[in-house]
């Protein structure tokens, strides 16, 4: 059996999330993504790691959607 987790790229990452990599960097200074590093610095993500802050981002904008519409 092979225990091993497939992680990404950073331009694999960006692809997967449908942003740039410029977009993936930004959201890595802010925190709220930390990748893997490889011996030689490189950057890696776990599809775990990249589809749980794409369901907070979207449960924080739906949230934020929810108290705009309540204003109305």
């Amino acid at each position: 059996m092979n225990n091993r987790i497939a992680l990404l790229t950073a331009r694999e990452a960006a692809s997967y999330m449908r942003i740039s990599l410029f977009t993936l960097s930004k959201i890595e200074r802010g925190g709220a993504l930390i990748p893997f590093r490889t011996p030689g610095g490189h950057r890696r993500y776990s599809l775990a790691m990249l589809n749980e802050y794409l369901e907070n981002s979207r449960c924080s904008v739906l949230k934020q959607s929810a108290v705009f519409v309540s204003r109305a």
